[in-house]
């Protein structure tokens, strides 16, 4: 549902205030239904989880802003990754000197079970899963996500600044490599 400028005349309101709330309605369910998925994407990005915390709540601020001073949005939820995609990238310039954020650790507090064995199994799994996606290259990684968050092609281009058909040519390669993956681990 595309998001339009709200004032008084499009929601026939009378009180301006009507019209805030409705807006503020608008931002929120779409806050409720991409929070995670703009989340995980900037850790994707390489941006801490508190930063990247931040960086969501900017986003939607951002969002709000824009549609409260009056700019028409197609595709918000594309427009919210688009943001968040430029906001990540200079968050991730800025922590440089930090230590990045390491997947490993997040799937040792995700995995803490009562069969020890089956948790290091799939521990190792997803261990061997992000070293392969990290070996993918940048794009490839950022246009896996995108996809898997359910963005078509012309909106993942839109959103890193790329062609549709490089973007697919982007997913092709990733998936070749990832597919690999299984043989790999055989040996």
């Amino acid at each position: 549902m595309p998001f339009y400028p709200l004032d008084d005349e499009i929601l026939g309101l009378a009180q301006p205030e009507r019209a805030v709330s409705a807006l503020q309605d608008q931002v929120a369910q779409l806050f409720e239904e991409a929070r995670d998925d703009v989340y995980r994407y900037l850790l994707m990005l390489g941006v801490h989880p508190p930063q990247a915390q931040e960086a969501v709540q900017e986003t939607f601020l951002r969002l709000y802003a824009s549609m409260k001073k009056g700019d028409a949005i197609d595709n918000p939820r594309a427009w919210v990754f688009r943001v968040a995609h430029n906001l990540g990238l200079r968050i991730r310039q800025k922590q440089s000197s930090q230590q990045p954020f390491e997947p490993e650790f997040e799937a040792q507090i995700a995995f803490a079970g009562p069969d020890a064995e089956q948790c290091l199994l799939e521990q190792e799994r997803l261990q061997r899963f992000h070293r392969a996606v990290e070996e993918l290259s940048e794009q490839q990684r950022r246009c896996l996500y995108l996809r898997l968050e359910g963005m078509r092609y012309p909106q993942i281009g839109s959103i890193l600044g790329i062609s549709a058909s490089t973007v697919g040519e982007f997913l092709r390669r990733a998936m070749v490599r990832l597919k690999r993956l299984p043989e790999e681990m055989k040996r």
